[in-house]
């Protein structure tokens, strides 16, 4: 109940004033973006623009990007992270799991590896040692990315100037995990990545509290996806991984 009343006036609180408007994408972020090694689609591009705008406009963002696993929702919010990153304003990438922390830190420092943006990492793979100083560095302005899971919640972690929360896989997340992050600041701008939205977040969206886009466009590379039904025959399943593994590909095993 304390919750529920807290949320409506959060929001009410994030309607009513006016967010930091960011410029307009430099020289920088055009070539940030031009190394992208995929095609994008137009869904995608679509979530892009409209992420950007949100950005560059008055008002607080809370947009919810919604698609499919390998759809590229993780672009959309790399994309407005490096844009956040160009006016010195901190982002936070908040993920359910240590071993998706990890994944994302990888995926961002890879990315941006060309660029001067400090990315760190906050979760229970790093050291009491390494952590302690991690949030020294956030306190002083030193590092423009966090990526880590609920521990970037906790009472100790301070920002200079948060700008960007970028939550991913929002459905695994408490209510009262997800809001007090957002209390940090009434004027962060927030963007929520699912693939399977809750029915709070998706009511939200459905009555304009939150704005949303769409990834319903499978990419170039998933275009031709086969599909077969058959008995279990382990052999059969081991030369399938050994062939997706043979192309650098990814497996994912359901059992």
């Amino acid at each position: 109940k304390n919750i529920a009343q807290d949320l409506v006036k959060l929001y009410a609180e994030r309607q009513a004033s006016s967010g930091y408007q960011f410029g307009k994408d430099t020289i920088w972020q055009k070539e940030f973006e031009e190394l992208f090694p995929f095609e994008e689609t137009d869904d995608q591009l679509a979530a892009i623009e409209a992420t950007k705008a949100d950005m560059e406009s008055k008002k607080i963002m809370d947009r919810l990007i919604c698609g499919d696993v390998g759809y590229g929702k993780t672009e959309v919010a790399i994309r407005a992270a490096f844009k956040a990153v160009q006016e010195s304003k901190q982002v936070v990438y908040l993920v359910p799991t240590t071993i998706l922390a990890q994944q994302h830190y990888n995926n961002f420092v890879q990315r941006m590896k060309d660029f001067p943006v400090n990315i760190d990492l906050l979760c229970r793979f790093r050291s009491a040692g390494e952590q302690k100083k991690t949030l020294e560095q956030l306190k002083k302005g030193q590092v423009d990315i966090i990526v880590g899971t609920h521990r970037i919640l906790s009472k100790d972690v301070q920002f200079k100037d948060l700008g960007l929360l970028v939550v991913d896989e929002e459905q695994r997340f408490g209510v009262a995990h997800k809001e007090k992050i957002k209390q940090l600041k009434t004027n962060v701008d927030v963007l929520t990545l699912t693939a399977t939205p809750i029915p709070r977040t998706l009511h939200m969206s459905l009555i304009g509290i939150r704005d949303m886009s769409v990834l319903e466009e499978a990419p170039v590379d998933r275009r031709a996806i086969q599909t077969y039904v058959m008995e279990l025959d382990p052999e059969l399943v081991k030369e399938a991984i050994k062939r997706e593994l043979a192309r650098d590909g990814q497996v994912y095993y359901v059992y």
